[in-house]
């Protein structure tokens, strides 16, 4: 990752404990401050080891090997060690999600805990090349590591969701000290204010990134169009067919899952396919 992005990395996750300390006043005053601060620390810590597995086990991922799901392994795991071979990436682990809708992620700390997870939509609907196309945009995430600041963010933000929410019933229950009705207008900001913040911030750390993966795809699979074909399909599809996804991990697949639902429209953390399309084909 190139310092400006290193840079933009921290502020942005700095901003995502920010409005966990935010949620804690809004919540409790003085008391909820502090106790905002804890979480934060705690989130930060141990997102860093645990994120890939919250957001494995949130899609009730299955492991892929030669004794798990071994027809999918052997179909999956020679196109993703030819690549790592040419990217000079360690294998992955490898994940398949129960889920007919078609997409993909990949997820971890570094590129020797990475894992690639695969709908079970997406394996039926492409075919190898296709397939290699994804894959190879995946792994173009974790060759610039870019996997653990998603991890991340979609750990925080699922936090601050959380609070938000809390926010709605508890917002008004502070100490003698902050009494009044502050806490209770803070809680239902923080209640509209707070996911709309996370998904926006997350946002920012997604969209040029994204570009970047896809370039990746084209380089080393050594042409755009099979991951043009993937995401001219995928378009189609994940809106024929929605998937149930939280804001806060829609940012971790290749395309926007689509649920339908107004939220997840409004605040799309990919750029167009449309644009993403349109810049792989001119890299001829």
């Amino acid at each position: 990752m190139s310092a400006s992005n290193t840079i933009k990395t921290v502020f942005l996750l700095g901003l995502l404990s920010a409005i966990l300390l935010f949620a804690g006043e809004a919540l409790g005053g003085r008391q909820g401050l502090y106790i905002g601060l804890a979480i934060a620390v705690v989130m930060n810590f141990s997102s860093y080891f645990f994120s890939d597995k919250i957001a494995l086990s949130m899609y009730a991922a299955q492991p892929v090997s030669e004794t798990e799901n071994p027809e999918v392994y052997r179909r999956v795991a020679p196109i993703v060690r030819g690549l790592c071979q040419r990217m000079g990436l360690p294998m992955p682990r490898l994940w398949l999600i129960p889920e007919e809708s078609p997409n993909a992620f990949a997820t971890g700390r570094d590129p020797a805990h990475a894992s690639v997870a695969f709908t079970a939509g997406i394996l039926q609907l492409m075919d190898d090349r296709e397939i290699e196309g994804v894959v190879a945009h995946e792994l173009g995430h974790v060759l610039h590591r870019d996997i653990l600041t998603s991890s991340v963010a979609a750990t925080i933000a699922a936090a601050i969701m959380f609070l938000s929410r809390m926010a709605f019933f508890f917002g008004g229950s502070r100490d003698e000290e902050d009494s009044g009705s502050g806490g209770m207008i803070g809680g239902v900001l923080m209640m509209i204010l707070g996911p709309i913040a996370a998904v926006l911030i997350q946002m920012a750390i997604s969209r040029t990134r994204e570009y970047s993966a896809d370039a990746a795809s084209a380089k080393y699979t050594g042409t755009p169009y099979e991951l043009v074909s993937a995401l001219q399909k995928l378009e189609t599809y994940s809106k024929r067919i929605p998937m149930e996804a939280s804001p806060s991990t829609a940012h971790l697949f290749i395309i926007k899952p689509f649920t339908g639902q107004w939220f997840m429209q409004m605040f799309s953390t990919h750029p167009s396919t449309e644009d993403r399309i349109a810049r792989l084909q001119a890299m001829r």
